[in-house]
């Protein structure tokens, strides 16, 4: 079993991204800026933005967060967005989701300027990338084939099993991962709650992808000899030996599936830095494009 250590992979792309920044700076461009909008208190969603917020930094971004009252109207959220696309100084921003129950996510995506919509979930963004046009592809997805393709994991022709059919993760990953591509032309199976007899499927998975947000959903008995498997899941779970009463774990029973799997990525530390990481790809591509630079 080896390791699909997300955060040193993240770790090296930062540095490459650090470099771009540094040499455009000292050429006398500013520096990107990445903004983040937040409406609400969900500890989750905090969390996502704090490194967020901590990692634009490293890189040599500007980073700028606006921290909105859970009872936030909707055309409130929108004036917000307005702005920032207006913006000249701003080059991508996110709107974290969940959003409250009394605001529309997808209106609010849809208000998004595309080229400012660094999360890729604006719906001309998304039908560029299932036309297999240059866009801002969606954060975990695309950092999900950055983790293979950096560690050189072979793709081509093998199974790939996605549990889970979100439009942030499991719909677009199916897209990217049957691309016809070096790094990708998979043969792509979606399951869902609505799958009967979910084991049939993965068991058949050279790549098997847990995107349910179910703990531990995935076990042993669900998992072929010397698959790959990747854990997109972040659940909280009660643990009475840690200070904070609780630990994270993924989708995946990783102390029995990793007996079984040739590659799997932990939790914390796999798919999540790789997420923080592709957001600031994306960041850097919108500010490239902003100043014509290569």
């Amino acid at each position: 079993m080896n390791i699909l250590d997300g955060k040193a992979t993240a770790e090296q792309i930062k540095e490459e991204i650090k470099t771009q920044v540094a040499h455009f700076i000292d050429d006398g461009v500013r520096p990107p800026h990445l903004a983040a909008v937040l409406v609400g208190n969900d500890p989750a969603s905090e969390t996502y933005v704090r490194n967020k917020e901590k990692n634009s930094k490293l890189v040599g971004f500007t980073s700028s967060v606006y921290n909105l009252p859970i009872d936030t109207p909707e055309n409130e959220l929108l004036k917000v967005i307005d702005f920032l696309n207006d913006d000249p100084d701003v080059d991508g921003f996110i709107v974290q989701l969940p959003l409250p129950k009394h605001i529309d996510e997808q209106k609010i995506i849809n208000a998004i300027d595309p080229q400012k919509d660094v999360d890729g979930f604006n719906p001309i963004n998304i039908g560029k990338m299932v036309l297999g046009l240059d866009t801002y592809l969606p954060a975990t997805p695309s950092g999900i084939i950055e983790l293979l393709k950096r560690n050189k994991i072979e793709t081509v022709g093998k199974h790939a099993v996605i549990i889970g059919r979100s439009n942030i993760v499991g719909t677009p990953l199916s897209i990217l991962l049957s691309r016809k591509n070096d790094f990708a032309n998979c043969t792509v199976t979606i399951c869902h709650s609505q799958t009967p007899n979910i084991q049939e499927f993965s068991l058949q998975a050279d790549i098997l992808v847990a995107a349910l947000g179910k703990p531990s959903f995935v076990t042993a008995d669900m998992v072929k000899e010397g698959a790959i498997v990747i854990d997109v899941g972040i659940n909280t779970i009660p643990d009475n030996t840690k200070k904070s009463g609780f630990r994270t774990v993924g989708d995946v029973d990783f102390d029995e599936v990793s007996k079984k799997a040739s590659w799997i990525t932990p939790v914390p530390g796999g798919v999540g830095p790789m997420t923080i990481v592709s957001l600031l790809m994306n960041t850097l591509k919108a500010y490239k494009y902003r100043f014509n630079l290569s």
